[in-house]
């Protein structure tokens, strides 16, 4: 007599996997056969985002680093005699960040790096063969502190420039990595999230910029002007500000700010071929951002 499987039978392993099957009982009688027949279930597709996780760091550094330069000017301030009888020039230096967007030449920067410098004379760039070169400020824009430079790229040797990506597709969480010269060490690199986005800056010239990305990757005085970067290797934002905290310190406390690069996609023509932007009329006052955000990531002069 033929043994009866019962149709309490447990889950069955077939050609080595474990698969949670189902189980179709025929002939289930007193006396007759059961058979157990086990279905495999459909093996789920592997997730777009697993399968598409963007590079590494390494990668990224590898081919955005070089783009990246230093950037010096000299900055030429007015002083106030104490006796008030005539105003001296005082000169200071002031250092930051940028990054190369075509193979022209042309490098995307804060304006607050180097506003105050002259436009022909007073800037310089150092890219990763450590020679500075003059640039020239061929465009600015203080309401959205931004600022195009020119380089005569004869004996720089072979530079690929940041491609540029788009802001508006970025998401809480994202990863983010940021390439520039805190404190004035080169091509320093950090990484961290996109910690909130729709954030609001102060400007130089006290207007707002909106649409702000907020990141915890660290951001120190010298990055600003660097771009913050997503997990293809594209530049999604200008890192402009930092929050300081309450202790009146100049150092990261992961709360950075960058300009988003859609707003200066929107203006690249402009600053290349016009110069000077700016919003025209008087400053409203409910156009002006608050004024309690810790400061720019400039130089440690505070710029």
């Amino acid at each position: 007599m033929r043994r009866v499987i019962r149709s309490q039978l447990a889950s069955a392993v077939l050609g080595g996997l474990v698969v949670a099957g189902a189980l179709v009982a025929l002939g289930v009688t007193g006396h007759g056969t059961t058979e157990t027949v086990i279905q495999e279930a459909p093996v789920a597709a592997q997730s777009a985002s697993s399968a598409n996780p963007g590079l590494t760091p390494h990668q990224i550094y590898v081919d955005d680093a070089p783009g990246v330069v230093f950037v010096r000017a000299q900055v030429i301030q007015q002083v106030q005699d104490p006796f008030n009888l005539f105003q001296e020039q005082e000169s200071s230096t002031s250092t930051g960040s940028g990054f190369l967007i075509d193979l022209g030449g042309h490098i995307l920067t804060n304006y607050h790096v180097i506003e105050g410098a002259n436009r022909d004379t007073g800037v310089t760039v150092q890219f990763i063969d450590g020679v500075s070169r003059p640039a020239t400020v061929v465009g600015q824009d203080p309401s959205n502190d931004l600022a195009m430079l020119k380089v005569n790229m004869g004996g720089v040797p072979p530079v690929a420039p940041l491609p540029l990506g788009d802001s508006t597709s970025v998401q809480v969480g994202d990863p983010t990595l940021a390439i520039g010269n805190p404190f004035g060490l080169d091509r320093t690199l950090t990484s961290g999230i996109v910690s909130a986005l729709q954030r609001e800056i102060q400007a130089p010239d006290g207007f707002a910029i909106d649409n702000v990305i907020q990141t915890d990757a660290p951001i120190n005085p010298g990055n600003s002007g660097g771009p913050l970067i997503d997990a293809m290797g594209k530049v999604i934002g200008i890192n402009s500000q930092i929050e300081t905290g309450a202790n009146g310190g100049n150092g990261s406390v992961g709360i950075a700010f960058a300009v988003p690069i859609n707003t200066a996609k929107l203006l690249l023509g402009q600053l290349e071929s016009e110069g000077a932007l700016g919003h025209e009329g008087p400053r409203a006052a409910d156009r002006r951002a608050p004024s309690a955000r810790g400061g720019h990531a400039g130089a440690p002069q505070g710029r």
